[in-house]
């Protein structure tokens, strides 16, 4: 409450003289009060008469906000004697005040905590010595320590040791993931066994801690349509009521009418026509959305994006990378003739040894785990190497002719085989021209896509397709098991924007369409979406960067829970626009026929903006 402790003082210096007032009669009576009005009201006063003489505030509608009703109707009340009345509205005013600064301050430190994960040092490790450097002063190639307790402080690769790193911070998952030689870690986590050796592979700039905390800096910049409707309706609203108040004080009197008592009611209307409860809860309602996704691991960039999370139609998925984990495996080995699973494995791996191609990277890792004595294979035994793109691969080894690579590659060798109808990629091998078997290796699928398309499913999305550059066969095998609508595959990256921008005829009206994507390849689809959304965990920074929502995690079922959370705050949001509405028709039709006095309509006016603020808190509370 530190940051709130002004603002304690002077409402209770205010409240404690305004008492005093109320108990004392006599020529100290008066003063009390207009101390006590000054003590509450002065930033009121202040901010009303700095809109006017802005000239861009008149020409923008500016002048007439919370700030102006509440000058012209405490002053008014002074002017016509009304004192104590006057310092009852900054009173109440104030109090609606602190209590709206609290609840900003709850949902920003939803979003603060998560967030909590710049790094103070590092341990730069050079010569054997260890030192303790600003991480920004460490280069790329670099090696730091980081031991147990202490945060990761730039991205890089485990070189040495091996332990438990927690994640929470970026992920929202609390359970920790296991950090071994090879491994890659991210800043922003915490190291919570052994001590790691890890070797920079990102500029502290450009580090995922440093991209985060960029990325919430903005988080809420960004108005949501029902924050820009409020916006509109505001500079309509006051004007009218303004005139209207002008009105009530103004005609009956013309006729007869005491003109103190009409005074008394146009200034009473205004008080009653604030919009408080308006221009207070919707922002800070999409400002609680944000931060209540950000305490399940997903960073929404604003509240325009969260307003179109809760109208998501159509949703299409990336698949390598997204639905499935981007790391190939041997999943079967299928020997032909006399040949062994190991004769034929071991003869794939030294074709495939000097490949860059993931699905050769998972043939050679496959082979060492079933030879970790024997499983490294020497360059220099490798002669006539050739590699055909997206085809196969043909060298010498040891006097032996290998060929590795896919039906097409071995129809055109002119190789008799045995085709394999098989789920995932096939790898036909060819050992002296002899058919020898084949290897399937798969992408794995994420063991939480289904559960992520079914989640959409009951939450009204429509229709959920999978956009990808893999085989179609591949592809079709994850909707399959993931349960998606259809599949297009093979497709270039300006082709997956065709796409997309193709679905616009089939989403609903007021529907969105998003696109759940991880890689380089997908940055143009994520940006041209309705709705980009980045597999934060280890997607590219380019996908991090063009997407509008960020799953830190690799998991998709993350998206699940973004759009039950902004359903959530729209249907909070929209109960308190009708709520306060409600409310004020009601009041203002009591204060201008003189039932409602100056402070009933003072404490209905606090009291509904309170009442929605309450409220709107409900959205932080995540299930």
């Amino acid at each position: 409450m530190k940051e709130h402790k002004f603002k304690i003082i002077r409402l209770a210096t205010g409240a404690l003289i305004f008492a005093v007032g109320i108990i004392t009669s006599g020529y100290l009576e008066i003063p009390l009060f207009i101390a006590s009005y000054i003590i509450l009201g002065y930033d009121v006063l202040f901010q009303a008469v700095k809109n006017i003489l802005k000239s861009g505030n008149r020409l923008s509608g500016k002048v007439f906000d919370e700030n102006f009703l509440m000058s012209i109707a405490t002053l008014g009340a002074i002017i016509i004697g009304e004192y104590p009345e006057a310092a009852a509205v900054m009173l109440f005013w104030q109090t609606g005040e602190f209590f709206q600064e609290i609840a900003v301050t709850r949902s920003r430190k939803s979003i603060t905590e998560l967030m909590d994960i710049r790094p103070d040092y590092a341990n730069l490790l050079l010569n054997n010595e260890i030192s303790v450097i600003n991480p920004s002063d460490v280069k790329i190639g670099d090696s730091i320590i980081i031991r147990a307790g202490e945060k990761i402080p730039l991205d890089g690769v485990v070189v040495a040791g091996e332990s438990s790193v927690n994640t929470v911070a970026l992920t929202g998952e609390s359970a920790p993931r296991y950090a071994g030689v090879g491994d890659e870690v991210i800043s922003g986590c915490v190291n919570i066994t052994g001590v790691l050796t890890v070797k920079v592979t990102k500029s502290f700039g450009e580090s995922t801690a440093a991209k985060i905390l960029e990325l919430t800096q903005n988080a809420a910049s960004k108005k949501a349509r029902t924050e820009n409707f409020i916006t509109s309706f505001s500079r309509i609203y006051t004007p009218v009521v303004v005139i209207a108040a002008l009105l009530i004080g103004i005609i009956p009197s013309l006729f007869g009418g005491q003109w103190s008592e009409w005074l008394r009611r146009a200034l009473v209307f205004l008080v009653i026509s604030c919009p408080c409860a308006l221009v207070v809860s919707v922002p800070l309602g999409f400002f609680a959305g944000i931060g209540a996704a950000s305490k399940k691991g997903v960073l929404v960039k604003g509240g325009n994006y969260l307003e179109a999370l809760a109208e998501l139609d159509i949703a299409a998925f990336d698949k390598t990378g997204t639905l499935t984990k981007g790391n190939f495996k041997v999943t079967e080995i299928i020997p032909h003739g006399d040949f062994t699973e190991t004769e034929l494995l071991k003869a794939a791996a030294q074709a495939e040894s000097l490949s860059k191609h993931p699905i050769a990277a998972a043939v050679r890792e496959a082979w060492r785990r079933l030879m970790p004595s024997g499983g490294e294979i020497e360059p220099s035994q490798v002669s006539d190497y050739k590699e055909k793109a997206g085809r196969g691969v043909t060298a010498v080894v040891n006097q032996n002719s290998l060929l590795v690579g896919s039906a097409e590659f071995l129809k055109e060798s002119g190789v008799d085989f045995e085709e394999i109808d098989r789920a995932g990629t096939k790898l036909y091998v060819v050992i002296d021209k002899k058919y020898t078997g084949c290897i399937i290796v798969s992408d794995q699928i994420r063991e939480d896509s289904r559960f992520a398309v079914l989640g959409l499913r009951k939450a009204g999305v429509r229709k959920i397709v999978i956009l990808t550059g893999d085989n179609l066969y591949a592809a079709d095998v994850v909707a399959r098991e993931v349960g998606a609508d259809y599949v297009k595959a093979g497709l270039l990256p300006q082709e997956k924007v065709a796409a997309v921008e193709a679905l616009e005829s089939e989403k609903r009206p007021k529907g969105k369409i998003a696109f759940i994507g991880d890689g380089i390849n997908d940055a143009p689809v994520l940006a041209r979406a309705d709705l980009g959304v980045a597999m934060g965990g280890f997607g590219s920074d380019a996908a991090i960067e063009a997407a509008d929502v960020v799953l830190m995690t690799d998991s998709p079922s993350k998206l699940t829970e973004a759009v039950s959370i902004a359903k959530r705050t729209r249907r909070i949001v929209k109960g308190n626009i009708i709520f306060a509405l409600t409310a004020k028709v009601g009041f203002l039709i009591l204060g201008a026929l003189g039932i409602a006095t100056m402070r009933e309509a003072v404490f209905a006016d606090v009291g509904v903006s309170l009442l929605a603020i309450l409220n709107t808190l409900r959205i932080l509370k995540v299930r």
